[in-house]
């Protein structure tokens, strides 16, 4: 029986493998064609490289149009801008969305798997930030707004000042957070139970004289007053509600202490097991995830692009 399931897993390790290969490889002859192909190659380095002048240019001037266009539409909302510079807002508006819909058809084919980016997190983004301009044509003007989504393309300036090693703490932070998660689970799970208590005897304590409605008005006051937002529109004025409420006060402190040192320990044992990698993609096979150092990929043995040019 063990034997069996020992070459059952052998096969499926293997299938795998080969599955694995037969991408690459299909990725690798991708790859070749761009490389034939000199301008593709040419926009290729321009778009996605970050270490020539002509790529730095072109990623300064992006990241300029995206502030411009997200600043337009946050002050079009602003009514007396709208209607003393309304002209030059939709003059910034079209522009900056014909040239973003330049900009990702030359994304999309100068790359050797065009669907991968397409359907990736930031192609995702990158097509809503140019896609509900078009909708207001069809007289849908209040998805218009949601250009402002173009704002998260800012995350590009860690490409463009080669701040790689931020995004690997960025990792570091989510693989924490991700550790954490039960634990934090928990604690939210007795917090809320605590609040719901609390504002259920507040309600009995104070009563609608003093404000206290409902027994959702007074978890509301509970929730308010145990994340010492503390907005002053509900207030305990019997003796025995105040005493309540300092205890409340006194519990809010664990809101802040208990969750950041969770996730400050699982960081701290995340720094101690995981290597700082690099999301620096090998064009030969399309892998990530190597040494912030590394010159040459650990899959393939292809070249990184880094400060010298692969011409």
């Amino acid at each position: 029986m063990e034997r069996t399931l020992t070459l059952n897993n052998t096969k499926t390790n293997r299938k795998e493998t080969q599955k694995k290969l037969s991408a690459q490889a299909k990725y690798m002859k991708s790859a070749r064609k761009v490389i034939a192909s000199k301008w593709r190659y040419n926009l290729y380095k321009t778009i996605y490289r970050s270490d020539t002048l002509s790529s730095k240019v072109f990623a300064v001037a992006l990241l300029f149009f995206i502030c411009l266009s997200a600043s337009s539409v946050i002050l079009e909302t602003v009514k007396d801008y709208k209607q003393a510079y309304g002209p030059v807002f939709n003059f910034i508006a079209w522009t900056t969305t014909i040239l973003f819909s330049i900009e990702y058809i030359l994304r999309v084919i100068c790359l050797p798997k065009p669907l991968r980016y397409v359907l990736s997190p930031l192609g995702i983004l990158d097509f809503l930030a140019t896609f509900p301009a078009y909708l207001g044509l069809l007289g849908f003007t209040s998805v218009t707004f949601l250009m402002v989504i173009r704002l998260v393309r800012l995350f590009r300036l860690f490409r463009v000042f080669n701040l790689v090693e931020y995004t690997g703490e960025a990792g570091t932070l989510v693989d924490a957070l991700k550790s954490s998660r039960h634990k934090i689970t928990v604690f939210i799970i007795a917090v809320v139970i605590s609040v719901t208590i609390i504002g259920s005897v507040m309600y009995v304590i104070e009563g609608p004289q003093h404000g206290f409605t409902s027994i959702p008005r007074g978890i509301y006051w509970a929730i308010v007053t145990v994340t010492t937002v503390g907005y002053g529109d509900m207030a305990p004025k019997t003796l025995h509600g105040q005493a309540l409420a300092s205890l409340l006060m006194l519990l809010g402190f664990s809101t802040i202490v208990v969750p950041t040192s969770i996730v400050s320990a699982e960081i701290a044992k995340q720094r101690e097991i995981t290597p700082v990698l690099s999301n620096k993609e090998c064009f030969g096979c399309g892998m990530t995830g190597h040494d912030l150092n590394a010159s040459y990929c650990k899959y393939c043995g292809s070249r990184l692009w880094d400060d010298h040019d692969d011409d």
